[in-house]
């Protein structure tokens, strides 16, 4: 079904992931080192990478951000893997462009679930679906090649930030309630708290600048796109001045 990179320091591990996962229907690729990690990416074009943070030589968030600051392999899929489970772990990962965070100790089954649901996620969209570009007021978002413009600049963003933008947009007008951006971005529920989606939104207005207002806070339900360009414009901040962000 899909060629996983498995980036795991411990033998006993190792054996047990590549197992399950030829179980699954998957092909598994193992390397203990991050400098390994790197160069097999290169080489093999996983479909995914499942990755340990505590390594030998290279630690995996440095990974992580190699891999996703690299043109030519920013868009493989990244689950990191780690003993670390504070929300500040989580965010900086997510931040790093990770799409899934998993704590140990965790069960296999529940590994394998996330593992399925970030391959589903990147699936690519059936010919003819439309699903590349999106036009919003002063915003163009084109995520076929994970771009994203405000006006005349181009605005960077994770895949998770460009995920979240995608979903708001698709749904403008709509409100979206925390839990449900936690079940359809991030693709869990309970595992990640409501207050990161905060942070999340928080950021992403803080890059879209001028186009941050389009995300409006909806006070004790979540957050929702605005109808209309000019909705935004005639209703201020978006309720970020609020005690949400």
């Amino acid at each position: 079904m899909a060629r996983i990179l498995v980036v795991e320091d411990e033998k006993d591990l190792q054996e047990v992931l590549s197992y399950n996962l030829r179980q699954a229907g998957h092909t598994p690729l193992v390397v203990g080192a991050g400098r390994d990690a790197i160069s097999a990416v290169g080489q093999h074009r996983p479909d995914l990478v499942l990755l340990d943070l505590m390594l030998p030589d290279v630690s995996g968030v440095e990974i992580c951000r190699r891999l996703k600051g690299d043109a030519t392999t920013k868009d493989v899929p990244i689950v990191m893997v780690t003993a670390k489970g504070d929300e500040v772990d989580r965010v900086v990962g997510f931040e790093l462009g990770a799409d899934d965070y998993v704590v140990k100790p965790y069960s296999l089954r529940e590994l394998l679930l996330r593992i399925d649901a970030v391959l589903r996620r990147r699936a690519p969209a059936p010919a003819g679906a439309g699903r590349g570009l999106l036009l919003f007021g002063q915003l163009r978002v084109d995520r076929d090649a994970h771009r994203v413009w405000v006006g005349e600049e181009e605005v960077t963003l994770t895949a998770l930030e460009l995920r979240l933008l995608s979903t708001l947009l698709e749904r403008r007008g709509r409100v979206q309630s925390r839990p449900a951006l936690l079940d359809d971005v991030w693709g869990m529920s309970g595992e990640v708290t409501t207050r990161t989606v905060d942070t999340h939104v928080k950021r992403l207005r803080e890059k879209l600048g001028s186009a941050g207002p389009y995300i409006e806070t909806v006070r004790g339900v979540g957050y929702r796109f605005t109808p209309a360009p000019d909705h935004a414009a005639a209703t201020g901040d978006g309720g970020s001045g609020h005690d949400e962000p």
